[in-house]
């Protein structure tokens, strides 16, 4: 099926549970939908020098067994530092840590490529400001992560593989994906206690013991970013995850990951965000809409505002599009087109997850 929504009837037709409006009454489709191509003017997606910047270049060794951690990070820093262009990952099995984006940087993964991420927890230490289900703190990095850039992407055709499963990852959630005596054991009543209590974030350093699963792309206070075209596999916890972001590009994406509070695409706090093409088969909400947490987000106090959502096709998750649950910030201005959501699993099209305390 497909759907065009116009957020603001979906509003009156759940609260006020009113079966019909009056055509008289109801809100004229033609101005809400301007805006969108407004939004959509603005949205750009980041360029990049002509410059070419190959992992093998720097070190990089092909085979899941051999650690190119470095000379990817070597490849990104000499893109950076000659003004920008594309890391480019070429054809095979390529073992990374935590990638840190720069600007100007476009990570780019030929036709048959695939970056394996390591699965020991201590890869992705020291910890780095994040967020974990909209609290901010200090955690494990992010399996793509960058901090106040501009211009930055991963684009092509390759997978990013996060290798989480049973065995790695997943069980600090609960016997039911593996956990067993002696794991840790995520200590989200710790971290939100935090966040609601105000304990300056800097304070809030969550460490191996405390067993939050890192997101597997978060770009943090970045402007121009795009994720395009490649193929996401065995995430930890969120996919794609922008935080206070601004100009977001989330196009053509192939995402297939079951495990644990897998959602497909969560922007956070973000401005002008367009997601279109994308393939979701999720094991939560294939798209949910953030804006921080209960008292922290109000603290933060930035909506996520100006977001389109087209052509995406929700194959499987909880909810299609969902606004919530951690939306203390507020969110505005959600336009969703031509979109096919098919799940027999799927709970709801569109979905409100709030709360009294929450926006």
């Amino acid at each position: 099926m497909k759907y065009r929504l116009n957020i603001a009837l979906v509003v009156c037709l759940i609260i006020t549970g009113c079966q019909s409006i009056k055509a008289a009454e109801a809100p004229k489709e033609a101005a809400p939908w301007d805006q969108m191509h407004a939004i959509l003017a603005r949205i750009k997606p980041p360029t990049f020098p002509n410059k070419q910047f190959t992992i093998t270049d720097y070190g990089a060794v092909e085979g899941e067994n051999n650690d190119s951690s470095e000379a990817i990070r070597k490849a990104i820093e000499a893109c950076n530092k000659a003004g920008g262009g594309r890391v480019v990952v070429p054809p095979g099995k390529w073992l990374s840590g935590p990638i840190t984006l720069k600007s100007n940087v476009n990570l780019h993964l030929n036709e048959g490529s695939t970056i394996l991420f390591k699965t020991d927890p201590k890869a992705y230490l020291p910890p780095v400001l994040t967020r974990f289900e909209s609290v901010e703190c200090y955690n494990f990095s992010p399996f793509i992560y960058a901090l106040e850039q501009e211009n930055i992407a991963v684009t092509g055709t390759g997978t990013l593989d996060g290798q989480a499963s049973n065995q790695h990852w997943w069980p600090w959630v609960n016997a039911r994906f593996g956990w067993q005596q002696g794991m840790p054991t995520a200590q989200k009543g710790k971290l939100n206690a935090m966040g609601q209590n105000g304990t300056p974030v800097e304070q809030r350093i969550m460490g191996e013991n405390d067993g939050l699963r890192p997101n597997f792309f978060q770009p943090y206070r970045c402007k121009n970013v795009m994720i395009e075209g490649v193929h996401i596999r065995r995430s930890p916890m969120w996919e794609i995850n922008p935080v206070l972001c601004t100009n977001v590009i989330v196009r053509n994406l192939d995402i297939v990951s079951h495990g644990p509070n897998n959602d497909g695409c969560d922007p956070e706090c973000c401005k002008d965000v367009l997601i279109e093409g994308c393939l979701f088969d999720t094991g939560d909400d294939c798209i949910a809409i953030k804006s921080g947490r209960n008292n922290d987000g109000r603290r933060v106090n930035v909506a996520s505002e100006n977001l389109i959502i087209r052509n995406c096709t929700m194959k499987d998750g909880h909810g299609g599009v969902t606004i919530g649950s951690e939306i203390a910030g507020s969110c505005r201005n959600v336009f969703v087109e031509d979109c096919k959501m098919d799940s027999p699993n799927l709970n709801a099209i569109f979905r409100f997850k709030s709360n009294a305390q929450r926006g």
